[in-house]
């Protein structure tokens, strides 16, 4: 957890760089709108020509370059191009220290107990955070989007997930109940904990995805904006479309993990479903990704409305992993506690 905690702290800086970047291109773009005195003459035109390229050249070697918004204002609404960060490489670095790090606790753990690591809150938690940041590295890997920027969120989320699993839900290896002794262990648990990630990783974006769409808003009317590090994140619309591509992915896992469990049920208990309270928010959780995506293809739910279904869906996922599990009882009591 140290080593998250590094990581969150990089990250945090980097974003606060971002502001100041922002901050700064909009100091610095009165002057690039400024109206210069028209050149008279051959001499002056030369002079001229010979200014703006020395300018053309200084700005190029600027790790921000500052592009005028819809307000048509000096400094409203400027997009930052963001350069390098020494931050973002540090945390960058940490996460993966992190999952290396994490990766072997989650297999010690499992050699400890004899099985996999996922067979009651406190191990589910380990391994669901372990994959959360396994999706957010691979998303890194083959995006075309640079998406660092979410490793506050990644991290962040990680932090508070193992640190409430460690504190309030941590037991000692047991052995398995036997309805839990069965191959559709590792597979049903193993898929759910994978769309969980892509789940997380859709929400993040959601959240970014609002909070830029409200910042372009403001652009349009053409009122003052003030700066902030949302200036050099993609556009409203390249965030819906990301989270968008990956929740589709988890709610495919998701799927799988509905039709597994009725198969593993009907082998453990003899009925495919039975209106266990989670299966029902199993279900829950299906409909709801289900609606996001079809609202957003059919129905043209678009912008924050389709945002705000996917964070509504994964409000649905960690309040079927905690408050099912810790309130409600039925055959699915397994947390361990």
């Amino acid at each position: 957890m140290v080593v998250y905690a590094i990581a969150f702290i990089a990250f945090s800086i980097d974003l606060a760089k971002r502001s100041a970047a922002a901050t700064a291109a909009g100091d610095v773009s009165p002057a690039l709108t400024a109206e210069a005195p028209e050149p008279v003459g051959v001499l002056q035109a030369a002079a001229a020509a010979k200014a703006n390229a020395a300018s053309a050249s200084t700005d190029s070697a600027r790790p921000a370059k500052v592009k005028l918004g819809a307000a048509g204002g000096p400094g409203v609404g400027a997009s930052v191009a963001y350069g390098r960060s020494p931050a973002l490489r540090v945390g960058v670095a940490m996460t993966v220290l992190a999952w290396l790090l994490h990766l072997s606790g989650t297999v010690l753990r499992g050699l400890a107990a004899g099985r996999v690591p996922w067979a009651n809150m406190y191990e589910f938690a380990l391994t669901g955070t372990l994959i959360i940041t396994t999706v957010f590295l691979l998303v890194l890997v083959v995006a075309k989007q640079d998406l660092r920027f979410l490793g506050t969120f990644v991290t962040g989320l990680v932090l508070v997930l193992l640190g409430i699993a460690t504190i309030n839900f941590y037991v000692s290896p047991i052995p398995l109940p036997p309805a839990l002794q069965s191959i559709w262990l590792v597979i049903h648990v193993f898929v759910a904990s994978a769309s969980v990630g892509f789940f997380a990783l859709g929400f993040a974006l959601s959240v970014v995805q609002l909070m830029q769409a409200r910042r372009e808003a403001v652009i349009a009317s053409a009122k003052a904006v003030k700066a902030s590090f949302l200036a050099t994140l993609p556009d409203a619309v390249s965030l819906e479309n990301l989270a968008y591509r990956v929740n589709i992915i988890g709610f495919i896992m998701w799927t799988f993990t509905l039709m597994a469990g009725a198969i593993w049920a009907e082998k453990a208990w003899g009925r495919y479903w039975g209106w266990d309270t989670k299966e029902v928010w199993t279900f829950i959780i299906w409909v709801v990704y289900a609606g996001y995506i079809h609202a957003r293809a059919t129905r043209g739910w678009r912008g924050s409305r389709s945002a705000w279904l996917a964070i509504i869906g994964f409000s649905t996922v960690l309040f079927n992993f905690t408050v099912v599990n810790l309130f409600f009882k039925g055959l699915h009591a397994y947390s361990g506690l």
